[in-house]
């Protein structure tokens, strides 16, 4: 790969020529994607030939039979786009765990309980998503900032709310943002407060139902590039009848689940305490635990737990920056790999204080370094930790944030691959205003390593989202 430059060349990949759109063209450009976990494939001047649907429709590379041909075809016909010398393209993050509803309390009230920080701060901020306009500039701010980030696929939890979670709806069509959102379903009367809460299993159920239909019979909808989604709020504020309506309906619709799983000791124990069995098997019992369920947290999955997870192929939203302030344990990130269980990444907005995914990225590399070593001092250092088998390198979290993400939704995302959306971004390393010093490295793995770990939203030139820029 070719080093970066101080300054910008003038030759034909000079200056930023990527259109806003590149349906129907084919982009110039060099980078990296993480397509399985320990892989990293690098691409060096690959051309990428992306359709009138947004999806990749071949990767040609230099050495290639045809490579010069295409080249010089497309450059002729005017469709030939590149990316700068220095900026390299990356896939799309994918965030599996984001509360919507909750960007305004971002960076607040960390310090207090999961529970008290619930019902305190949270629940009352939700409840303000009554009022419209604060949810339409709420929701605007959100997804703007998260695709001037790099996110380009969102899984949302929105409030109760039907008309505000419409509002959702419409900015991300109208944003370009790639989103699964799900109005939230809580009517346990012990669990949420009485301004909060569905008012019968029979109204979050419906609601649910109504939101799924809003979504699919949507008019800029097409292409799908928004689907609804399943919401029991985590299982302490539903009820049983939710539980098992929701359950059904799941199966019905055939759309996504999403809820908490075994997220903290309060958590954790108080389903055990209802039930006498854990979160996993609860969901499980209730329906909502399959292939395109994703469970967000789950550090205290038993080995059962993880198995039965496995065998239903679901997922788990990984949240280590969140579960610093709220989860009460490390969740074992490379166990739960090893073990074949599908996992992506999640920044829990609001629970996590950064909404930039590659934050998380690095808070996933540190938890596993600390789940290694261990934390406590006073401890021989053979008793301190779990072991190397603990940690993971910033080249697996990268995954876990791109193809990861996509796997656990069961969506052609997060990977360079002909038949997989180009959902993208740009990453300047030579941005004025960015965070990415590069000095001698020429080789790719130290420039994809100094992205990874240093770069900010300054350093993201540009961001496609099937082919779209957004």
């Amino acid at each position: 790969m070719t080093a970066p430059q101080t300054a910008k060349p003038t030759n034909e990949r000079a200056g930023r020529q990527t259109g806003p759109h590149l349906r129907g063209r084919t982009l110039l450009a060099s980078g990296f994607h993480a397509p399985d976990r320990g892989t990293i494939d690098v691409l060096e001047d690959a051309l990428i030939a992306i359709g009138a649907d947004g999806a990749i429709e071949a990767i040609h590379r230099p050495g290639d039979a045809v490579y010069d041909d295409v080249r010089a075809a497309r450059l002729a016909e005017g469709t030939l786009k590149t990316l700068p010398q220095g900026t390299y393209l990356l896939p799309g993050f994918v965030d599996l765990h984001v509360h919507a509803p909750q960007y305004p309390q971002l960076g607040l009230a960390l310090d207090v309980p999961l529970e008290v920080w619930l019902q305190t701060y949270t629940f009352p901020l939700e409840a303000r998503y009554a009022d419209l306009a604060f949810s339409r500039r709420s929701y605007g701010l959100l997804v703007a900032d998260l695709l001037a980030g790099g996110t380009t696929t969102a899984l949302y939890f929105a409030t109760l709310h039907q008309d505000a979670t419409r509002i959702l709806v419409d900015t991300c069509l109208e944003r370009g943002q790639r989103a699964l959102i799900g109005k939230v379903a809580m009517d346990h009367p012990e669990s949420c407060p009485d301004t909060y809460r569905d008012a019968s299993p029979e109204a979050a159920i419906a609601g649910t139902r109504a939101l799924i239909d809003y979504v699919r019979a949507h008019a800029d909808n097409g292409e799908a590039r928004v689907l609804p989604v399943v919401t029991p709020r985590f299982i302490p504020a539903c009820t049983d009848a939710t539980l098992e309506g929701l359950g059904q309906l799941a199966a019905d619709c055939g759309c996504h689940v999403q809820t908490h799983g075994s997220e903290s000791d309060w958590e954790h124990g108080h389903v055990l305490a209802r039930f006498g069995a854990t979160d996993t098997t609860m969901l499980d019992r209730f329906g909502l635990l399959g292939r395109r369920t994703v469970m967000a947290h789950a550090n205290f999955l038993t080995e059962a737990d993880m198995e039965t997870t496995r065998l239903r192929q679901a997922a788990v939203a990984h949240c280590p920056l969140s579960n610093i302030y709220f989860a009460n344990a490390v969740f074992p990130l490379r166990a739960a790999l090893e073990k074949g269980l599908h996992v992506g990444l999640g920044t829990d907005i609001s629970g996590g204080p950064s909404a930039f995914m590659l934050d998380t990225c690095r808070s996933a590399v540190q938890a596993s370094r600390m789940l290694e070593s261990g934390v406590d001092p006073a401890r021989p250092p053979a008793e301190r930790g779990t072991g190397p088998a603990a940690r993971i390198d910033i080249r697996t979290a990268f995954h876990l944030a791109t193809a990861g993400g996509g796997d656990a939704l069961d969506l052609p995302v997060g990977r360079f691959a002909v038949g997989y959306q180009f959902d993208a971004l740009a990453v300047d390393t030579q941005a004025e205003r960015g965070t990415i010093r590069l000095f001698d490295e020429t080789d790719a793995g130290g420039i994809l390593d100094k992205i990874l770990y240093t770069a900010s939203t300054a350093n993201i030139a540009t961001v496609w989202v099937g082919g779209r820029g957004v």
